[in-house]
């Protein structure tokens, strides 16, 4: 096992076996935004910090330095590697825009045209309503060069050609994306969990699709797929931003679809859900039925694809915060 998340406070490095882990903290002095790592090269690891910009790991998380100071705004928001290339990556930040390194993120280069887009006038995030970011990006696990931004809160707009020109939103897509999942199995599907609903594409894009049928709950945070079964979906959901976030006020829950089934949810499986949980963020392992959750309770592996789950002994502070990102690697 081999994993970063930015959960409790800071970025974990997490390594060894689920049942004896080792765990590194660090950069607890900073709001995390976001984490991306890659197996091919394991020991490096990217976070965003809302206050400082970037920060890159070449060691396996033992130490972290600043990275495109002078390019990048102090606020990284969201991160991405190439499936093709691990040298090739991007972030989105606050105020929205995409930056692209070619260099394992020792230069960067803004990405044109972003907000010259029609749907960029009403674009807006609704605590901070004079600004917004890019919340999320996702990457086509077939085309290195097509990718997906979705901007917080106002449209999920596309690139066919690396972030060289970007299209506008379609009218079936979700104005409040929150995180995607591709798979390599069926390359031209997205999964897509928003504030505004969950949606799929099942053409790149082009239309998207609501099968919310069993579903109770709007409010959608995290999208997970088996690794080796494009037909299991996880997700969570909460009725409201303020029950998703909101420590005081939390009230989560954690669902699975299987193939055009109906959404069940999964309730007493060993992942903290409901009264007192914030939503949790996934992301899956290596092997099937393998995935990963961090929330404000702490750290959580299933391998039957959430049937159950086991909290990892990994130290955890008592003051509870929700998880911003998980990345796993091994």
């Amino acid at each position: 096992m081999r994993l970063y998340t930015a959960a409790d406070g800071a970025v974990l490095s997490v390594s060894g076996s689920p049942d004896d882990p080792q765990t590194r903290r660090r950069l607890d002095e900073h709001r995390i935004e976001c984490v991306a790592a890659d197996a091919r090269a394991p020991d490096r690891a990217f976070a965003g910090t809302f206050d400082a910009g970037l920060f890159r790991t070449t060691d396996g998380g033992d130490t972290w330095e600043q990275v495109g100071g002078d390019t990048l705004p102090e606020s990284v928001t969201s991160l991405a590697i190439s499936p093709a290339d691990p040298d090739t990556m991007y972030v989105g930040t606050e105020p929205s825009a995409v930056f692209r390194s070619t260099d394992g993120g020792a230069t960067w280069a803004e990405r044109p045209g972003l907000t010259d887009l029609p749907s960029s006038s009403r674009w807006a995030f609704p605590p901070r309503p004079y600004t917004h970011h890019v919340r999320w990006i996702e990457l086509s696990p077939s085309d290195p060069d097509r990718l997906f931004a979705a901007v917080e809160a106002g449209a999920l707009v596309r690139s066919l050609d690396g972030g060289e020109t970007w299209l506008d939103r379609v009218p079936t897509s979700k104005r409040d994306t929150h995180s995607m999942a591709t798979h390599p199995d069926r390359p031209e599907h997205v999964w897509g969990a928003a504030g505004d609903g969950y949606a799929e594409s099942d053409d790149g894009g082009e239309t998207w699709t609501t099968p919310t049928a069993g579903l109770d709950h709007g409010y959608c945070w995290s999208v997970a797929v088996d690794p080796v079964d494009p037909d299991s979906v996880l997700l969570t959901a909460a009725w409201s931003a303020m029950r998703a976030h909101n420590v005081g006020s939390a009230q989560s829950y954690l669902y699975r679809r299987r193939g055009d089934g109906a959404w069940e949810r999964l309730d007493d499986t060993g992942l903290p859900t409901g009264d007192g949980a914030t939503r949790a963020v996934l992301a899956t392992g290596v092997a099937g039925g393998e995935c990963y959750a961090a929330n404000d309770h702490g750290l959580y592996r299933t391998t039957d694809f959430g049937d159950s789950w086991t909290r990892l002994d990994v130290p955890w502070s008592d003051t509870r915060r929700p998880a911003a990102g998980i990345s796993v690697v091994a």
